[in-house]
């Protein structure tokens, strides 16, 4: 097999060049063909200098994670790297798209690096539950210092080339289109300068005032997180006086830790499921996409105006309309606003907000939709209304167009009914706020076309979104599982729970919300009959005393004017006439209790779905989970989560609930399997 990793002479500079599309992932081969490389350059005396970089649209983006947690193939990472910075020789990283991960450790171990503007550097790993364990968490703060290197490895974004070079991790900014030709100029130019700069030997500045702060600022992002703190320690480690091996064996154990750790397991499963999503695998091979030039919007309300949002900022001009005009100018009004809010946080450029709002077109003529590419429904939940304007928009729309509602819940296949083209209708159900959320539902009807569903399917990553395929269902996937919840958290309020101890013990699992603070969120009186004479359960004895939630300061809690909620003794009051009346006993619950009680049943519906094959796999429920309702992504989503505590375990917490447990959870769990 060709080795992707070729070396050319420039003269008296070797340049060692990485080929191995798509992201020149740092695997077996290519770590191999950079030791022979190095080794190379070393051992030839004509060669004063090297230069590192690399062909296609990036430097080395990362390691290849389909390598972790397997049997090491070739020579270590680090092992690679301490071989670059110990040349007796420069060597020079010359880097352009982006260096990740262990590409940014190579171009640390690098004794000079050079980059084109555009380029970036960053250490992402701990979105992964990792850290960079190829002494990435010993040199950056040895080269950048603590407060820089906290931010690059604990919260993982990376950071341009400009700010890289003000840091010192860069050592010049070189031509877009002159890369090569400038690196190794600047090798021959450092190729004579000794001692050799390497990071290794340097010193960090102990920073405790940055550390504190850090921690401080950004305690609420990394509650629950085990990676963030150990990146933490790692730096303080390279800057409490201890020596560079030291430190490096204190990284290794760190990473180590996390690597075979639950939380880094999940983070990873959840890497390469957002991925498998977006694979519809019965979609014909090759099958066409139609061409989404122009999106029409029915209603400008909170929905309809977060999803036209999406398209904007995708440059794709936007049709909404509205029945009254008030509506209509409110709507607007709030994508302007919010647009105007992200300029004043350096987001836009005020251009940029005009640029985006000069795509909108808004219209009480829903005739205007006629030449649209695709149209979304974004009114109220409800099948009557939904119907009556879907066959409007049959008489409307060209053909070809794709029909989509935004509906969360009814039947997609009875909105298509209503249409001469059912074919052509599909559920693009958004998530609130929708110019915020990354989940995509993508409903696929009885008789959506392929190519409908694989057009919206890969319009979903220019507008941002995470797309997840689900079949024509009450609720789909996520509100279906999600209803399964509330049932069980009532339960235990007859039984002498408190709404706030069934919430905390939630929010502790790492959601971030429990059921009662959100039903106070979404409102106590939605679906109430509106009978304050008619009391026949605890959320109709709250709505009857206009106890309706956050917007009337008060419905399970009792808020105050910042909305901060407290325990209400009304509602313990109410609870306890609603329980005693019941002749229930009082029991004590565990936080285990809880999640035995509120999370088996929603797993227990995934596995109703996955069976009824609502859901193409185990890992689009996940992804459902993650980007739409806020689980925890270090517990890899609730399937994930059920195969860590043991479907036979979850299989009997159901049984002694006395849940009917679905087959396919059943047959799993006394096979041994997961999901």
């Amino acid at each position: 097999m060709t080795s992707p990793i070729r070396t050319e002479r420039h003269d008296d500079v070797l340049v060692i060049i990485s080929n191995n599309p798509p992201v020149n992932a740092l695997g077996a081969a290519v770590r191999e063909g950079l030791e022979a490389a190095i080794k190379q350059g070393t051992a030839d005396a004509s060669i004063t200098a090297m230069v590192i970089r690399c062909d296609g649209r990036t430097f080395f983006a990362g390691a290849d994670i389909t390598e972790f947690g397997k049997p090491m193939k070739g020579p270590g990472l680090g092992t690679v790297i301490d071989m670059i910075e110990a040349s007796d020789k420069p060597v020079v990283a010359a880097i352009h798209g982006t260096a990740l991960g262990g590409g940014c450790e190579v171009t640390l171990g690098c004794h000079y690096r050079v980059a084109v503007p555009s380029a970036k550097i960053g250490t992402p790993e701990v979105k992964l539950g990792l850290l960079p364990g190829a002494g990435g968490t010993q040199r950056i703060p040895r080269i950048a210092g603590v407060a820089l290197a906290l931010e690059m490895t604990a919260i993982g974004n990376p950071i341009s080339a400009k700010r890289a070079h003000d840091a010192g991790l860069i050592d010049r900014i070189v031509g877009e289109e002159s890369l090569e030709a400038d690196a190794v100029a600047f090798a021959r130019e450092v190729a004579a300068k000794r001692p050799l700069p390497r990071a290794s030997e340097q010193t960090a500045t102990p920073d405790p005032d940055a550390v504190t702060a850090f921690k401080a600022a950004n305690a609420r992002k990394f509650r629950g997180f085990d990676a963030p703190a150990a990146n933490i320690r790692c730096i303080e480690k390279a800057a409490d006086g201890s020596t560079f091996a030291e430190g490096i064996v204190f990284e290794r154990d760190e990473f180590m830790k996390l690597m075979m750790g639950t939380q880094s397991a999940a983070q990873r499963y959840m890497f390469f499921a957002e991925r498998q999503a977006a694979k519809v695998d019965d979609i014909p091979e090759g099958t066409q996409l139609r061409s989404i030039k122009s999106v029409g919007v029915v209603g400008a309300g909170t929905m309809g105006g977060g999803i036209s949002m999406n398209f904007l900022q995708a440059g794709i001009p936007v049709t909404i309309v509205e029945t009254a005009p008030d509506a209509l100018d409110r709507g607007v009004a709030t994508i302007r606003r919010n647009y105007d809010n992200s300029a004043k946080k350096g987001r836009f450029t005020a251009d940029k907000v005009d640029q985006l709002m000069g795509l909108l077109t808004p219209t009480l003529d829903l005739d205007a939709l006629k030449d649209c590419d695709l149209i979304i429904e974004a009114i109220y939940e409800n099948m009557d209304v939904k119907k009556e304007l879907f066959g409007k928009l049959d008489a409307i729309a060209k053909p070809g167009a794709i029909l989509a509602s935004n509906t969360s819940y009814l039947n997609v296949d009875e909105i298509a009914a209503a249409t001469k083209r059912p074919a052509d209708v599909i559920g693009m159900h958004f998530f609130s706020p929708a110019n915020v959320m990354k989940l995509l539902e993508v409903v696929r009807g009885a008789k959506t076309a392929p190519d409908v569903l694989a057009t919206v399917m890969a319009l979903a990553k220019p507008i941002g979104k995470v797309a997840v395929v689900s079949g024509v269902c009450p609720g789909f996937i996520g509100n279906r599982m999600l209803s399964q919840r509330q049932g069980p958290a009532n339960a235990m309020l007859m039984q002498g729970a408190r709404p706030d101890q069934i919430d905390k013990a939630i929010v502790d699992f790492g959601m971030p919300m429990g059921p009662f603070q959100m039903s106070d969120l979404a409102g106590v009186d939605i679906g109430w009959h509106r009978d304050p004479t008619r009391i026949e359960s605890i959320r109709d004895a709250l709505a009857a005393k206009g106890r309706w939630g956050q917007k009337t300061g008060k419905g399970f809690y009792d808020y105050d004017e910042k909305r901060n909620p407290t325990p209400s003794p009304e509602v313990a009051e109410i609870i306890e006439e609603f329980r005693s009346k019941s002749n229930q006993a009082k029991r004590d619950f565990t936080d285990d209790d809880i999640l035995a009680a509120t999370l088996y049943p929603m797993v227990n519906e995934g596995a109703k779905i996955l069976d009824e094959g609502m859901a193409q796999r185990a890992s689009d429920i996940d992804t459902v989970w993650i980007y739409g309702y806020g689980w925890p992504v270090y517990r890899g989503g609730p399937m994930f989560w059920a195969n860590t505590v043991g479907l036979d375990k979850v299989v009997a917490g159901l049984e002694a609930n006395g849940v009917e447990v679905a087959p396919l959870l059943r047959r799993k769990a006394e096979a041994g399997e997961r999901f």
